[in-house]
């Protein structure tokens, strides 16, 4: 794992560099301040200027992307307050909150609480949006439900990624990156005029490989890499704009993008008496005691793979029937799949793991259709559409017991005094109760099909004062068959269940994954919902530089089912593993203002949400467990700013978020912690605030020098769904910052970047180590990473 040293003190020398950038600039008379450029959003699904839209909307430009690094929806998170993006086992469970709300967890039965748009189609789940993002127009981060546009599982809000599209001028861009822990990259574009001023095209492709974050303690193996949480991708993108006549746009994309990376292990917190155990079961030290995370020494005798493909088509049209009225229609096909493999005990010692030989994976196929007609009569601009998907999502699980699977509970059942505990409790053969290599098998075939039929209008009541009214009616039907199997019968539990032993061993052996409920039972579940959702708003401006608005919001996240094994109690399976829909009524106040002739724009709202069966996903220990939890509320406050400032070339923007996010009063069901009635959810903090800084100019004697720094505050708040208060992230700051030096017609640059440039150590989740009792583990952010690229445009 090679890796470059660059002190903390990294964050001074670029908060050097951007504070003396403009001072070596050549000097210039006195200028007045420039003006903020016009900001085009699309939050109402209709191109606005984002001073007129009563929503609060976070909109990040390519540029603004480029100088913080962002690449993907977690490298997003620096420039937007109130947003929160980890992952744990995989990259490919990636949960996304706002203001403190959101899923949680490995479980691809719940549907996502923030939706995420690319080009105006949905991607289904948060994990499915992860990856490189590409050329980028702008990102917009709406806050708040926002399904009456959007749909279902916006309840939270929405990232809307637009990406750059075909020009009919001619162009290329090159970038060339190298960097610490190995990192190299090459992305390449170009677009231009294919058939005159009818057809053109663009094309981006991009490769980046990195070595990992962590070393990897092998023990016995089989596994033999010693490092982990790498990465090896490659993408591509290509569009196609044809324009027939004046009237009618039709823009085709297609992208592909193949993942083959070793992720991921996670470290050690605080280590409990299973400890020992471990120690006596590796040939290494099995698990690290004292637990030192920032060592970022981790165990696993197993392969962590990650191999991830995802590929998609779509055709955009949009045609202008009339001077007054569009059609727009976006047909699109996407396919997403991830197989896994991992060390599931985290440690040297050989206890349970999937293997990576394709019989653990997640497939999600989906085919949806939009169609939205808009036009304006009168005072009126109104909009009215149809919303179409068919997904059929695949999950397959095989967990294979360890060869000290049986020896490692002969030991804990016994205190450590007899590794053959298990057999004496169940009158087996040692080394029969758990067969290495065997264990449980589960697959699930889920069908969801959803229509939508939406509309929003606004009525401009007078020059000054607006109402829009929203109103969606969806209708899902989801089927999932759920096929368990042990592949060798649970034996072991079994004669659990019927000799006379103390309840605590008859759990142990009888977890869910052992269970002979399991054997080979196959069931068929079925749901339909319909939902009323909408929203009214309504909006006064005082003058050209402020306006006022109030609004309401209805939405939902869909309802659905469990994929994974659930019990009525030991030996009895539940066959009735479905959740309602987690429903949202949320109230806003704002205001957007503009100041010093339009230099400085200012905006702010209060909110107030009020979630009901709000969808729990929690880890047990050895399973998830969904439950609906009667209300979740979430209040405050978000305050954004853009300046451009009277020092010329210098921008700044910043942003801040206070969230009270809480369970309400309720009683905990069963396998729920008692911590969480009336108190503040995971990933909740109560502050969140970002900030940038970006100075350009040009200096001695014609070369253009751009600097940036971006950084974001986060309070305290608990990673674990149970809110144990050994999972707590204490309150950080994260900095970005990058220098870059080129030529002034912008033909080449090259830069010096820093990601976590202080080298801050902070964790994405702290868990309950699986089936280590009083063992805690920790998935980390990413350490600093520093590099240089290069640039060449044309």
């Amino acid at each position: 794992m090679s890796q470059w040293k660059w002190a903390p003190s990294g964050a001074v020398i670029a908060m050097a560099c951007l504070m003396a950038a403009p001072a070596m600039a050549q000097s210039e008379p006195a200028a007045e301040p420039a003006e903020v450029d016009v900001l085009i959003v699309t939050a109402q699904k209709r191109e606005e200027n984002l001073q007129d839209v009563p929503i609060v909307v976070t909109v990040v430009s390519g540029q603004q992307l480029e100088d913080a690094g962002v690449r993907d929806v977690k490298d997003l998170q620096i420039l937007t307050p109130g947003l929160n993006v980890t992952s744990s086992t995989s990259e490919a469970q990636t949960s996304i909150r706002i203001r403190g709300v959101g899923t949680i967890g490995d479980n691809p039965g719940l549907e996502s609480s923030v939706g995420t748009s690319v080009d105006g189609v949905h991607r289904a789940r948060s994990g499915v949006a992860f990856g490189d993002l590409g050329e980028l127009e702008r990102v917009e981060v709406l806050k708040g439900p926002q399904g009456t546009l959007f749909g279902k599982n916006t309840s939270a809000g929405v990232i809307n990624v637009i990406t750059k599209e075909p020009e009919f001028e001619f162009g290329f861009n090159g970038e060339l990156t190298v960097g610490d822990y190995g990192t190299r990259g090459v992305a390449a574009s170009i677009t231009g005029p294919i058939a005159g001023d009818k057809v053109a095209g663009r094309l981006y492709a991009a490769k980046r490989q990195r070595d990992g974050f962590y070393s990897v303690r092998t023990g016995a193996g089989p596994r033999t890499l010693k490092e982990d949480q790498d990465q090896d991708f490659w993408t591509v993108r290509g569009q196609l704009l044809f324009l027939p006549n004046d009237d009618l746009s039709l823009k085709a994309m297609i992208d592909y993008t193949e993942r083959d990376e070793h992720c991921c292990v996670n470290v050690t917190t605080s280590v409990g008496a299973t400890g020992a155990i471990i120690d006596a079961l590796a040939v290494d030290e099995g698990t690290l005691r004292p637990a030192r995370p920032w060592r970022r020494v981790a165990y696993a005798n197993r392969e962590m793979v990650q191999q991830i493909t995802d590929k998609g088509l779509s055709l955009q049209a949009d045609w202008d029937i009339t001077p007054d009225i569009a059609l727009t229609s976006i047909t699109a096909y996407r396919d997403w799949k991830a197989v896994q493999g991992s060390d599931i005990d985290y440690s040297s010692a050989d206890i349970w793991y999937r293997p990576a030989d394709g019989r653990t994976y997640s497939q999600i196929k989906v085919f949806s259709q939009e169609l939205r007609l808009a036009g304006t009569t009168g005072p009126v601009d109104w909009l009215g559409g149809l919303y179409y998907s068919d997904e059929q999502l695949d999950t397959s699980a095989f967990t294979a017991f360890g060869t000290a699977y049986e020896t490692y509970f002969g030991l804990l059942l016994s205190g450590g005094a007899n590794p053959a505990t298990v057999s004496l409790l169940t009158g087996r053969p040692f080394g029969t109760n758990f067969v290495a290599g065997e264990g449980p098998y589960d697959r699930h075939d889920h069908n969801s099909t959803g229509w939508a039929l939406f509309t929003n209008n606004t009525w401009h009541v007078t020059d000054s004062f607006d109402v829009t009214f929203g109103l969606r009616y969806t209708l899902d039907e989801k089927d999932v068959v759920s096929h368990y199997t042990n592949t060798v019968p649970a034996a072991a539990c079994s004669a659990a269940l019927v000799n006379p032993i103390p309840a605590a061993a008859r759990s142990a052996i009888c977890a869910p994954h052992t269970d002979p409920a399991f054997n080979d039972v196959t069931t068929r579940q079925s749901s339909s919902e319909e939902r009323l959702g909408g929203t009214l708003k309504v909006t006064y401006r005082f003058n050209d530089n402020v306006m006022t608005y109030g609004s309401y919001a209805s939405s939902h996240k869909s309802g659905g089912f469990n994929l994974d094994r659930s019990r009525i109690t030991l030996g009895v399976i539940d066959p009735d593993t479905s959740f309602p829909a987690e429903t949202v009524d949320a109230y806003e106040i704002g205001v957007k203002s503009n100041f010093f002739g339009n230099s400085l724009i200012l905006n702010g709202a209060i909110f107030h949400q009020t979630f009901e069966d709000f969808q729990l996903n929690t880890y047990t220990g050895v399973s998830w467990l969904v439950a609906s939890i009667p209300e979740v509320t979430s209040k405050g406050a978000d305050v954004d700013l853009i300046w451009r400032t009277p020092l010329d070339g210098l921008n700044l923007t910043a942003g801040v978020t206070y969230a009270e996010t809480q369970f309400g009063d309720f009683v905990p069901p069963a396998g729920i912690s008692p911590r969480l009635p009336d108190a503040r959810l995971s990933y909740a903090p109560l502050w969140s605030s970002s900030w940038s800084a970006n100075w350009e100019g040009t200096v001695l004697g014609g070369l253009l020098l751009r600097a940036s720094l971006s950084g974001k505050y986060t309070s305290a708040y608990n990673t674990g769904s149970n809110l144990d208060p050994r999972k707590i992230q204490d309150s950080m700051t994260l900095w970005n910052g990058r220098i870059g030096i080129g030529s002034e017609d912008d033909r080449w640059m090259l830069e010096a970047w820093a990601q976590n440039l202080t080298g801050k150590n902070y964790y994405q989740v702290v868990v309950d180590q699986p089936l280590q009792s009083g063992t805690y583990a920790a998935f980390l952010g990413a350490p600093m990473t520093a590099g240089v690229t290069l640039r060449i445009k044309f």
